[in-house]
Parts: C-alpha cells; sequence; structure tokens
C-alpha cells in the first residue's frame, strides 16, 4: 500500500471532492435565486448547487424577468444565476442593468448556451460576475464560477472603500 490509510472512509471522503475544500473559502449561502425559463436546465443547476450545499439553502426560481425582479426586490438573494437567453426576448445583457436599478447588488453568474469569448466580454460589461456554459453545470465549475463571482465582488467593494 502506498500509505496508512484511515478505515472510517472520512479521510477518503474529505479527500475525495475539491468542492468541499473549495466551498470554505466561500461566504455562507443561505438564499440563491435562479432565473432560467427552462426547467430541466433550472432543476439540474438546483440539484447541483443542493449537492453542494445541502438542503439547508433556499433556492428560488424565476421563469420570466418580471419574476426576477420580484425576487430580488422582496427577498435580495447572495447570489443570482442568470439564463442567458429568457423567453420570448431578454437576454442576460439587457437583463443585467434592470436587476442592478431594482436594487441588486450581489454577484451575478449568467449560465449561457452561447459562452464564446466575445460574449462573455459582452456579458461581463453588462455587469455579470462571471459566465459558465450550460453544458459545464457541474459542481466543479458552480464553485470556480461562485470562487470567481465573489472574488469580483470582494474586490468591488475594496475599490469603492
Amino acid at each position: 500500500m502506498a500509505g496508512t490509510t484511515n478505515k472510517s472512509g472520512g479521510d477518503y471522503l474529505d479527500k475525495r471532492s475539491g468542492v468541499t475544500k473549495s466551498r470554505a473559502a466561500l461566504p455562507p449561502l443561505k438564499d440563491i435565486l435562479i432565473v432560467e425559463d427552462e426547467t430541466f436546465d433550472a432543476e439540474r443547476l438546483k440539484a447541483t448547487l443542493h449537492l453542494m450545499f445541502g438542503y439547508d439553502i433556499t433556492i428560488r426560481r424565476a421563469a420570466t424577468l418580471g419574476g426576477a425582479l420580484d425576487e430580488v426586490i422582496a427577498r435580495h438573494p447572495e447570489i443570482v444565476f442568470l439564463d442567458d437567453v429568457l423567453k420570448p426576448s431578454d437576454n442576460a445583457s439587457q437583463t443585467l442593468p434592470f436587476l442592478r436599478r431594482a436594487g441588486y447588488d450581489g454577484p451575478v453568474v449568467v449560465v449561457s448556451g452561447q459562452a464564446t469569448r466575445r460574449r462573455k466580454s459582452v456579458l461581463m460589461e453588462a455587469g455579470a460576475n462571471d459566465v459558465i456554459h450550460k453544458d459545464d453545470v457541474d459542481s466543479v465549475r458552480v464553485a470556480e464560477a461562485l470562487h470567481r463571482a465573489f472574488a469580483d465582488k470582494s474586490k468591488d467593494s475594496k475599490d469603492k472603500a
């Protein structure tokens, strides 16, 4: 054997996932908003977030821009995951300014089916903190996006101080 191991398995589980370790650097999340018009995509992201943070967090979903604005105004989520294209004609670069004008100043991670360099640049200029591709919604990619999004927010707050 390569080294000593703990027979309980807890040692293995701790080392197995970098996601657990990466969560330690994130602020504790209790309220997340997913703005997504497709039920399958919203449920996939929700399941990923529950896998990462457990079931003690509140994850709400809005299927429209109006629903997202209502949720942001009423509950002030700690982070918003925003679909890039909401039917019928809204896209994230148009939606982000509405969220900001509604008083939401937290991080926004855009989940896009077309996460090209150019599209990412447009979304970041519009106010997104990070952009991930819809096909990359898994615990590792979401954890990376959360780290980048919260790093941007802490950098912004230091710049304002």
